[in-house]
């Protein structure tokens, strides 16, 4: 296999770790270990029973109460339809590599999570984009522009919501018509859901009708991708997984799992069993989180209308902004890593040539960060 660098991670291993102020994050609030255990009745008692797990192998396809517990996530969903991952990029590699062969057409939205596309052409498929539109009200998706990319060779088109890098999010009524196309034509539907459960029911209006359903409970052909790491701020544990109705094709991607990581860890598979069965209040903190960071957001935009065009996300924990530039934002992007420690993300990294940036909104320091990319942009005479 020849693949292409992974051009966000490049940029972040390059300024992640050094500079302070973190702005470019796509994933919410971590806890330690401490944190989550005392989210238990008996803090004392799940901590000695976390001391005892066994550092052994797991199970292939994961632990069968922690797939009990994921598919508690959804309606409809038996746990022998889930299929735990080392985080969500061995289910996408997975995906691309068991669902798609050599000479595939794949549609996948775009700007996207790069391996979301590039995985499967180093299988060897054909892709086109399904591009996001900047308009006045924001990000949007043209759905008869989906249909006239799909053609007889289409075997399966890509979707990730609650988006990233834009922040779109499909309503609900948006999700059960692709649904209904993709079964229509034959055609799987893969789902990056790495943000469900931060779809925010106290947001602005326009957040209302944001879907709340899941792919691999709408389709029977259709795959969800989940995570621990963005919605639950839980990175740290590498627990993804897999969930889909189409019991051979779970199969086959747990066939695959040998030749990758095989299994996940014990003690990140006993922690994830201790989040999940607090899902709802960590969902309801992260929330919260973004919330209030997006108020300060709105506020710092207004105050620079004149450099920014604010694309509010209708959820999950990044936007893709503007700046009123000419050229890409990578100059700009370098430059305030270097000058000022802050970090914001091209749209480069994305692909996208026009002057985009990433913003994270799942930090609790979003404000603190927020102040020293102000002072910066005061200090260079730049609004």
């Amino acid at each position: 296999m020849r693949i292409p660098d992974f051009e966000l991670e490049v940029f972040f291993g390059r300024h992640e770790f050094s500079a302070p102020y973190l702005l470019a994050q796509s994933d919410c609030e971590a806890l330690n270990i401490a944190e989550l255990l005392a989210l238990e009745p008996d803090p004392a008692a799940a901590r000695e029973a976390f001391l005892q797990t066994r550092l052994g192998y797991a199970e292939n396809d994961g632990r069968p109460e922690l797939r009990r517990a994921i598919a508690r996530l959804y309606q409809g969903v038996t746990g022998d339809q889930v299929l735990v991952q080392t985080g969500a990029q061995e289910g996408i590699f997975s995906c691309c590599n068991v669902l798609l062969d050599k000479g595939d057409h794949l549609v996948c939205m775009f700007p996207a999570y790069q391996s979301l596309y590039e995985v499967a052409r180093s299988v060897g498929c054909d892709v086109s984009f399904w591009r996001f539109r900047q308009t006045a009200r924001g990000w949007v998706l043209d759905f008869d522009e989906l249909e006239s990319l799909l053609r007889p060779d289409t075997r399966a088109i890509v979707i990730n919501s609650p988006h990233n890098p834009t922040g779109y999010a499909l309503s609900e009524a948006e999700l059960r018509a692709l649904c209904e196309l993709a079964a229509r034509r034959g055609i799987r539907l893969i789902a990056d859901e790495v943000y469900k459960g931060l779809e925010d029911p106290d947001g602005p209006d326009e957040n209302a009708g944001r879907a709340r359903s899941s792919v691999c409970e709408l389709y029977e052909r259709g795959v969800s991708i989940g995570v621990l790491s963005k919605a639950y701020g839980l990175p740290g544990l590498r627990i993804g997984w897999l969930a889909s109705r189409d019991r051979e094709t779970l199969t086959a991607l747990s066939r695959f799992k040998n030749y990758l990581s095989i299994c996940c860890a014990t003690p990140s598979e006993e922690l994830a069993l201790t989040a999940l069965r607090h899902a709802p209040a960590l969902l309801a903190r992260n929330r919260a989180i973004v919330r209030a960071n997006l108020a300060l957001a709105d506020a710092f935009f207004a105050r620079h209308a004149g450099l920014f065009i604010h694309n509010r996300p209708l959820a999950g924990p990044v936007g893709f902004h503007r700046l009123n530039i000419d050229g890409p934002a990578t100059e700009f992007c370098e430059r305030l890593a270097r000058q000022a420690g802050v970090l914001l993300l091209p749209g480069n990294v994305y692909g996208v040539d026009e002057p985009y940036f990433r913003m994270g909104y799942g930090r609790r320091n979003f404000g603190e960060n927020l102040a020293h990319f102000e002072a910066w942009l005061a200090e260079a005479k730049l609004d």
